[in-house]
């Protein structure tokens, strides 16, 4: 007997068994218990979703021989049922709309809707891909479609409706099947994985869930795969090595990197990555539905899906903070952008690379409601000058892009001493610690390295934050606190930056001149 692949073996028999498609299974089943039977249906939704195996479970539940009446719980024994299954009965046709799309084949059809089925209660067509057909077969089959024979029913499938004529919409019962969820997915997988004899890590049904990308077909063909390259043992490596993947927690840290504004450590990520052969456009697939995580997670932390790990959502907890919701929206439309561009382009990894060094410059520069907040705090502006400036393009900004109350990390450090209790923990934290530097977003301090231990205990998330939120409140700006051995080469102090700083542009010029202010920079 010939080997049956797991989407075969495996297709759904019963209403029942159709996998997050529980809208269209339970209208079909109330149809037919009530007797109330369209003439035309039409199933959309993407590739792998069920549209066929709908159509099949359809034909069995209409023509089922041991049923007096249409049943919504086919037999799957009798010659009906089992002939539909394999394709071959005299009355459920399955016509390709791609390779039978001519004018010449759809009169043919309609030439033989006349007759009655040879041994089934109706005639049945599904016609898959019907987006397919040509105009003149389209045209061809409205009269037969709007008033066919009463033994007669379609069943199209597509996934493209947007290319069926809008007439022939109109005559058909209409519906859209969903991507399937992954934890739906992964259930199904774990369900196979028993009856295979199988052993199926969770985290390696959870990543093939997730490649599948909502389609269940194609996450029984990844499994299918799996088994032959591993056996009967598969954990998430394997999927991720087998198909090119890159783990969520990768992508978590990788994404932090740039929210870090840490330009070197993003691209040794995307190197690396490259370099073990993952698949650059579905790791910034990846990367889109992380920042998509991160701005529901930053607007409605309890929005987020229950597929979430503990870790993934411990990491946008921290993240969230890192930048404004307006900024978020900007560099998930950068990385869309790059998404488009990427997929025709031969050096995709070029294109990301071009992408990691664009959007942090983004994150550094100035929005337009910024600049306005630094000119109002060099004198006032009146409402027809900032309705003047609202009309200006977005300017990149000096070195910083909101006003800093303090910018010497020695002096910011020392007032963040005040800040802590003089017994606990956070105090002994804070006095093994000397500032070095500002680094972009980082505040770097320093440590001894045989400190190294005990700075690793005392380094716990909830002092981290509190530091963090003591430097935002002393310098004005959002830092990241950044340790490192003091042996260690420093980067270049913030007055550095700002020494070697651009002339302000020319609008920025103007403004100044308009409001006669001065740009100081506070030591």
């Amino acid at each position: 007997m010939s080997y049956e692949v797991f989407a075969r073996k495996y297709r759904p028999q019963t209403f029942d068994d159709l996998v997050g498609q529980t809208h269209v299974s339970r209208t079909l089943k109330n149809a037919v218990e009530q007797n109330r039977l369209a003439h035309a249906y039409l199933f959309v939704g993407p590739r792998g979703t069920g549209k066929t195996s709908t159509a099949r479970i359809l034909a069995r539940a209409l023509n089922c021989s041991k049923s007096p009446k249409p049943t919504t719980q086919p037999c799957g024994e009798c010659d009906n049922c089992r002939e539909i299954s394999s394709g071959n009965s005299l009355d459920v046709l399955e016509i390709d709309g791609a390779s039978n799309n001519g004018v010449e084949q759809v009169r043919e059809l309609r030439d033989n809707v006349r007759y009655a089925p040879a041994k089934s209660r109706f005639k049945i067509y599904i016609i898959d891909e019907v987006h397919m057909l040509s105009q003149a077969a389209f045209n061809a089959l409205l009269k037969t479609l709007e008033e066919p024979p009463p033994h007669v029913k379609f069943i199209f499938a597509t996934t493209e409706p947007q290319k069926v004529l809008a007439t022939i919409l109109s005559r058909c019962q209409r519906f859209d099947l969903h991507r399937i969820p992954i934890n739906l997915i992964a259930q199904h997988l774990q369900l196979i994985a028993r009856k295979e004899k199988l052993t199926l890590a969770p985290a390696a049904a959870h990543a093939i869930a997730r490649g599948a990308e909502g389609g269940m077909r194609d996450a029984e063909s990844m499994l299918d795969q799996l088994v032959a390259f591993c056996g009967a043992q598969i954990d998430e490596a394997d999927v991720l090595n087998v198909f090119g993947f890159t783990s969520q927690q990768t992508v978590s840290e990788f994404i932090g990197k740039i929210l870090r504004g840490e330009t070197a450590d993003a691209l040794e990520s995307l190197h690396q990555q490259c370099e073990a052969g993952k698949d650059m456009t579905k790791l910034i697939s990846d990367a889109i539905a992380y920042l998509r995580d991160l701005l529901v997670f930053k607007v409605k932390p309890d929005a987020l899906s229950d597929e979430v790990t503990s870790e993934i959502r411990a990491a946008l907890e921290e993240q969230s903070t890192l930048l404004d919701t307006d900024r978020l929206l900007e560099l998930i439309d950068q990385f869309a952008a790059a998404e488009g561009r990427m997929k025709w382009a031969p050096n995709k990894k070029l294109h990301f690379e071009v992408l990691i060094i664009k959007a942090i410059q983004t994150l550094n520069q100035a929005t337009l409601d910024e600049v306005i907040e630094n000119l109002s705090a060099l004198g006032e502006v009146k409402p027809e000058a900032r309705s003047k400036l609202k009309e200006q393009p977005a300017l990149p900004s000096t070195p910083e892009p909101k006003p800093v109350l303090e910018t010497d990390p020695g002096k910011i450090w020392e007032k963040v001493r005040t800040k802590v209790p003089p017994r606990g923990f956070l105090r002994t934290l804070v006095d093994s610690l000397t500032p070095l530097s500002l680094d972009g977003r980082s505040f770097v301090v320093g440590y001894s390295p045989e400190q190294k231990s005990s700075i690793e205990t005392l380094i716990t998330p909830a002092n981290r934050k509190q530091l963090e939120n003591s430097l935002r409140e002393i310098s004005g700006r959002e830092w990241t606190l950044k340790l490192t051995a003091r042996d260690e080469p420093a980067s270049k102090t913030e007055e550095e930056f700002v020494k070697a700083a651009k002339p302000p542009p020319p609008i920025v010029r103007e403004a100044l001149e308009m409001f006669q202010g001065e740009i100081k920079q506070e030591v």
